[in-house]
């Protein structure tokens, strides 16, 4: 699909006829154009000149092409709070939110968390923000993402020790009110995985590159050593994979074990207590 906005378009025009997804086109358009969504309306006689319309008219091409949004702005909102976003990282997503609310209900005060393979910091920062007398330590294997992590961290006001560690390497002796995890959960060769913005996402964050159950494995079977007596672990996984995962705990040994639904309704995050 070509996406073409000739000079001369107005901003009325635009969001008479778009071109995209209203609210991408909005998004992008904002965004090439420096202005913000009230804009859009006030000044819709607005007149593109032809630099103007080149702008937006590569922004929206790399929608079309299929491109995330948040990588083409560089931002995505995550529990009310901005983050950077680049090809580095996954995009936050509003089903992770849960994971940040069952960590904020069972954090006890000046409690220490641990989130494993943070990312962008989404969880971590999210935590962090919402529970400013809390440890939080943010581990991930990738430089990368820990420097877009750092960023956000600053960005959003909180403080969370960053460490580059495959999984508990970097936290050895050191023992946690809280671990939380969004790890690899994709099983290799799902379909998802060449659909939609996936298809632009780090494999390596979204696919354990087996049957979508081994980084979970590795938590459940390390976090035991590094949990405080009856503190939690919560992780979440995939929409059909909650049996297995309460399989996993139960089998090590972990105590009140369940699974939480995300606002679709789909169990999304599990999690048990240490014994």
């Amino acid at each position: 699909m070509n996406v073409l906005v000739a000079a001369g378009t107005t901003l009325g025009d635009l969001q008479r006829r778009p071109l995209l997804d209203p609210v991408d086109q909005r998004i992008l358009v904002c965004h090439a154009l420096g202005i913000g969504r009230t804009a859009l309306i006030t000044q819709s006689e607005r007149a593109l000149s032809a630099e103007e319309a080149g702008r937006v008219s590569e922004l929206l091409q790399r929608r079309a092409n299929g491109e995330p949004v948040a990588y083409i702005v560089g931002r995505r909102e995550f529990f009310g709070l901005d983050f950077e976003t680049t090809p580095a990282v996954l995009i936050p997503r509003p089903d992770t939110e849960l994971l940040v609310e069952l960590a904020l209900q069972r954090l006890p005060p000046r409690g220490r968390v641990l989130d494993m393979g943070t990312g962008s910091g989404a969880i971590a920062v999210a935590v962090a923000h919402g529970r400013p007398d809390a440890v939080v330590t943010a581990l991930d294997v990738s430089e990368e993402a820990l420097a877009v992590a750092a960023r956000n961290a600053q960005r959003n006001g909180a403080h969370v020790r960053f460490l580059l560690s495959d999984w508990f390497g970097a936290v050895q002796g050191e023992q946690f009110d809280l671990i939380v995890s969004n790890p690899p959960y994709i099983a290799q060769g799902d379909r998802h995985l060449a659909q939609g913005d996936l298809r632009f996402e780090p494999s390596g964050a979204l696919t354990d590159f087996a049957d979508g159950l081994s980084a979970l494995r590795t938590i459940v079977a390390g976090a035991q050593a590094r949990l405080a007596p009856g503190a939690w672990l919560l992780m979440e996984h995939g929409y059909d994979q909650s049996e297995a995962v309460r399989g996993l705990l139960s089998a090590d040994g972990y105590t009140e074990v369940q699974s939480w639904r995300d606002l679709a309704g789909i169990e999304r995050v599990s999690g048990g207590r240490a014994r």
